[in-house]
């Protein structure tokens, strides 16, 4: 009762039977024919047709122009396709090639530190500071601490006088701390500059006027405000003071001011730290000096702030093997801070709280490319343990300079002064291609913010909690294997652009609100290196890190 259709160019065609089952038959296997066959099955007989050869020619040579048609297509366009696959085969060659060299390159810079730039320009709604505005007393400032340590506190002054709307006297530095330095203010930084920049932020004095101290009833009033207060804690504990007693003095001033402030106030900030702070003509003469010796040598230098002198490692609880010799010394001078808790040498290490050794950090920057004939610069005080210490450095890096090998006799009337040495090394360290911190102390912080600032130069801090654990098992695997582990394990504390911790860290280090993008489109080179970076922050660093070899080899380094 159905109709079956069978057609077919073999030369065979497939008849259906009454019973519907198929059956071959050959038909003229010596050539191909063109052949349709209609059955009509019907129950108790059934009739066989032939159609027409002409319209079944005809039908056949018409499907087959058709199928010549799109072949003839589909061949051109997997002819142009395979043409296509070749080119873009070799762009991408170039382009790997290209990021290749992009990669070696990224060891003294990143490609996208050109994107950003310093950005703490007031915004059209801050409203200036203007004489005809009534001050509501003078503000006096005891820092505290060593230069960059006093350097934030003179930072945070400025932004709390604005905060109170009250006039700054230049402040008064620290004279009694464990760097037993007598340096006023006017000795490290240039008192007429910082006046004259700040003046559209707040009145800037050199000192109280003596009419106004004569008419005070009752000495200046001292207080001591916590630690990161808000500037809401100004307004209501600090200002009733100042504005009955006219000249308050905050003690103890560093860090007294919180972390997180309003747009406005972190650009001023910026402004205080990065522009009005300038060092006096005589350290910044003898700063650019430096680096202008060291240009001289090789184009590109790394400086490194080994900060291995001993009230540092004191100060960490830490041990470096160094027998009952180095625990007593470090005791004694560990006494000086009667706050500190007795803590675990091995855990310290453990959690990454422990300064590397001269030999470590070197083993470092090897590991991470730096060639042997790469020129260091080392800013530190006294290194504890003398050239005996420095000495695994020197032989990792024989192209290393001091300041005191650099500027000997022109650095003599300057040795008395802990923080004038530490302000040569600053300028030195902020004016090289690459800065390498060894903690994460005051003068890491500062100039690891001041190079974002400036343009996100490189700037590299250990991981010391990961190197520390391949420090403890570099014998027992090849010196492949362990620079591929500490590159792995530096991904993220290289100072690249996307490390910023927006209000998850110090604003000194990641002065996040001051740093402005550049408005551009990432080429494709870029956009791989850029999506390359993301990938191994996520990745890498646990894949190739985490994963525990067992290698042998040699671990000289060359």
């Amino acid at each position: 009762m159905g109709v079956a259709k069978s057609w077919i160019y073999t030369g065979k065609v497939y008849v259906v039977a009454k019973q519907g089952s198929l059956k071959q038959q050959n038909l003229l296997p010596e050539f191909h024919q063109c052949v349709l066959w209609e059955t009509a099955a019907v129950v108790g007989g059934g009739q066989r047709r032939r159609i027409s050869w002409t319209v079944v020619c005809g039908v056949m040579l018409f499907v087959l122009g058709l199928i010549s048609f799109f072949t003839g297509h589909v061949a051109s366009d997997l002819e142009w396709c395979s043409q296509r696959v070749v080119v873009k085969r070799r762009l991408l060659k170039k382009k790997v090639e290209r990021f290749n060299d992009v990669q070696q390159d990224d060891i003294w810079e990143t490609k996208f530190s050109k994107s950003y730039y310093g950005c703490s320009e007031r915004s059209p709604y801050y409203a200036t500071h203007t004489h005809q505005v009534m001050s509501n007393g003078y503000l006096l400032i005891a820092a505290s601490g060593g230069l960059n340590q006093q350097r934030t506190g003179i930072t945070d002054a400025v932004v709390v006088a604005r905060i109170l709307n009250a006039t700054l006297v230049i402040p008064e530095l620290d004279h009694h701390s464990y760097w037993k330095d007598d340096s006023d203010f006017a000795n490290i930084f240039d008192v007429d500059w910082f006046i004259s920049f700040l003046a559209k932020d707040v009145p800037v004095v050199k000192r109280v006027p003596e009419k106004v101290m004569r008419s005070l009833e009752k000495p200046p009033y001292t207080m001591r405000v916590p630690r990161k207060s808000e500037p809401q804690f100004y307004l209501d504990e600090v200002l009733p003071i100042l504005t009955k007693r006219q000249v308050l003095q905050l003690t103890k001033f560093d860090y007294r001011l919180a972390n997180d402030l309003d747009e406005e106030l972190q650009r001023m900030r910026c402004r205080v730290n990065y522009h009005a702070l300038r060092f006096t003509k005589p350290i910044q003469n003898l700063g650019q000096k430096i680096v202008m010796r060291m240009r001289k040598m090789a184009p590109r230098f790394i400086a490194v702030h080994l900060r291995f002198e001993p009230d540092m490692l004191a100060f960490s609880g830490c041990y470096y093997g160094g027998g009952d010799k180095e625990r007593n010394d470090l005791g004694e001078i560990r006494k000086r801070w009667t706050t500190l808790p007795e803590t675990s040498p091995d855990g310290e290490r453990k959690r990454g709280k422990c300064p590397l050794t001269p030999h470590e950090v070197g083993l470092m920057l090897r590991a991470l490319g730096f060639e042997n004939n790469t020129y260091l610069y080392v800013a530190s005080g006294e290194i504890y343990g003398g050239e005996e210490t420095l000495k695994p450095l020197r032989e990792l890096f024989p192209n290393l300079y001091t300041k005191e090998m650099l500027a000997n006799e022109e650095l003599e009337p300057f040795l008395p002064y802990s923080s004038r040495l530490a302000a040569i090394d600053y300028i030195v360290c902020d004016e090289s291609d690459v800065f390498v911190t060894n903690n994460n102390g005051n003068m890491a912080k500062i100039l690891a913010g001041r190079r974002r600032y400036m343009g996100h130069k490189r700037t590299i801090r250990p991981n010391a909690k990961k190197l520390n654990a391949l420090f403890l098992k570099r014998e027992k695997i090849s010196w492949e294997s362990f620079a591929k582990k500490v590159k792995a394990a530096q991904q993220g504390f290289l100072g690249e652009p996307d490390e910023s911790k927006t209000g998850r860290a110090e604003f000194h280090e990641y002065p996040s609100t001051c740093i402005c993008k550049k408005p551009f489109e990432f080429s494709g080179l870029e956009r791989i290196h850029h999506k390359n970076q993301t990938i191994s922050r996520t990745l890498e660093a646990e894949s190739e890190y985490g994963h525990n070899e067992e290698d042998q080899g040699v671990h000289n380094v060359q």
